[in-house]
């Protein structure tokens, strides 16, 4: 309630958004008497049309029953995106364990890219075009790289010719 009440008021001229979020988390905290390692923030920002929908809509009434519903689900996706998110970077850490040493300074690059891009990794994943931008290499240089990372397990490649993308592969084990 303290979130829509808040981003209802809209007290300041900048920053209502990050601070209604940031009053959100710290009011679940409370609630539960123990920080709330959820990503509200982050998936309440990912969802931002939706989120102005509803905000606009139950805005205008004073039944709060679908606003609670709605962002109790949302709690819950958030809830789902920090699983994914801690799963991902625990996925990382194996797989540097486990393939550390195996890349030479371009393939480094690209992995410490394709991991920084998050979860969802490259829309539409990794091309060689891509592979290109990053490391400023050739085509021919890009090709005998990416190869060589699918060769040793680190990447899977889908498609052909100019379709062929490639992805980090991560077992759910991590490794």
């Amino acid at each position: 309630m303290s979130h829509l009440y808040f981003e209802s008021v809209h007290p300041f001229e900048d920053g209502n958004g990050r601070l209604g979020r940031a009053l959100a988390e710290k009011s679940l905290a409370q609630n539960i008497g123990q920080p709330s390692l959820t990503a509200l923030a982050f998936t309440i920002e990912r969802e931002r049309k939706a989120f102005y929908d509803q905000l606009e809509h139950h805005q205008k009434t004073l039944d709060v029953t679908p606003w609670l519903i709605w962002f109790a689900e949302t709690v819950l996706k958030a809830q789902q995106v920090t699983l994914e998110r801690v799963g991902f970077f625990i996925s990382k850490t194996h797989f540097y364990d486990w393939h550390r040493d195996r890349f030479n300074s371009r393939q480094s690059k690209v992995i410490a890219r394709l991991f920084k891009t998050g979860p969802d990794g490259f829309k539409g994943g990794l091309s060689a075009d891509n592979y290109i931008a990053i490391t400023g290499t050739s085509r021919a240089t890009a090709t005998r790289d990416l190869q060589d990372l699918v060769e040793k397990g680190d990447l899977t490649r889908t498609g052909e010719l100019r379709y062929t993308r490639y992805w980090l592969k991560l077992d759910q084990d991590g490794v």
